[in-house]
């Protein structure tokens, strides 16, 4: 994970954080495994959903997708099949 200096922290818009008062920064796909993993340790019920919800949005933003092989568009486009 990339370290997260202050003064880069401090530039990060609200919008970066998935918890109260700029807690549990998620500017990237480590840092949002590492904010699951601590809210699982630290948080309740409630704030825990909050900020997997927030950490789910980024990391499903990053991946890249590709069909698996029993997806019907992976079936239609094999050229053996037509």
């Amino acid at each position: 994970m990339a370290r997260l200096t202050a003064a880069a922290r401090n530039a990060l818009p609200d919008s970066a954080f998935a918890g109260p008062n700029r807690t549990y920064p998620v500017p990237d796909r480590a840092h949002a495994v590492a904010a699951k993993g601590r809210a699982t340790e630290f948080a309740g019920p409630k704030l825990k959903a909050k900020i997997d919800k927030k950490a789910n949005q980024k990391l499903r933003k990053g991946r890249k997708t590709k069909p698996n092989r029993f997806s019907r568009d992976s079936v239609l486009s094999r050229p053996d099949m037509e």
